[in-house]
C-alpha cells in the first residue's frame, strides 16, 4: 500500500498540481463548492424532514433540492482524488483522512437506506413523518458536520 501511495505522489500530475501556483487553491474552491452543492440542499431537506417549513411538500423540495447534491458529486470527486495525490503518503496514513472516508460510507449509507426504505413509502405529504425519517435526517446533518470538521483538521 505504501508503495501505491509514493507512486501515486510521484505521478506527473501530484507534480504538476503541487508545483502550480493556482492549481492546487483552484482545486479546493472546487472541492469546497461542491461540498457546499452536496452539504446545503441535503441540510435544507433534512431540517424539513425534522418540522421546519412544513408548508414545502416533502417531494417538491426533494425533486428541487437533491438533484443538486446529486450534481456535486461531478465536483467532488475528481477535486478530491487530485488533492489526495498530491499528498497520497501522509493522508493515506492519516487517521482523521480514513474517519473522514469511513464518515463519507455512514452518509452514502444513510441515504440509500432513507430513499430505498423510507422516502418513496413512508412519507406523507400532509406532515405525518415516521421516526425513521426524523432518525435519518439527525444521522445526516451529524455526518456531514463531522465529515467537514475532518476536512478541516486536515489542513493543520
Amino acid at each position: 500500500m505504501l508503495e501505491f501511495l509514493d507512486w501515486l505522489e510521484k505521478t506527473s500530475w501530484a507534480v504538476g498540481i503541487r508545483q502550480s501556483l493556482w492549481l492546487y487553491p483552484a482545486l479546493e474552491i472546487v472541492h469546497i463548492l461542491g461540498i457546499v452543492m452536496l452539504v446545503g440542499p441535503a441540510f435544507m431537506f433534512d431540517l424539513r424532514l425534522l418540522g421546519f417549513s412544513q408548508n414545502i411538500p416533502f417531494a417538491s423540495l426533494a425533486e428541487h433540492l437533491l438533484p443538486w447534491s446529486r450534481r456535486s458529486l461531478l465536483l467532488i470527486i475528481p477535486s478530491g482524488a487530485l488533492l489526495f495525490i498530491t499528498n497520497a503518503n501522509a493522508l493515506g496514513v492519516d487517521p482523521t483522512f480514513w474517519t473522514k472516508m469511513s464518515l463519507i460510507g455512514v452518509a452514502a449509507i444513510n441515504v440509500f437506506v432513507f430513499h430505498r426504505f423510507i422516502f418513496k413509502s413512508n412519507l406523507n405529504p400532509n406532515g405525518n413523518l415516521p421516526s425513521q425519517a426524523r432518525i435519518s435526517a439527525c444521522i445526516s446533518i451529524i455526518v456531514w458536520v463531522a465529515v467537514i470538521a475532518c476536512g478541516r483538521l486536515l489542513a493543520y
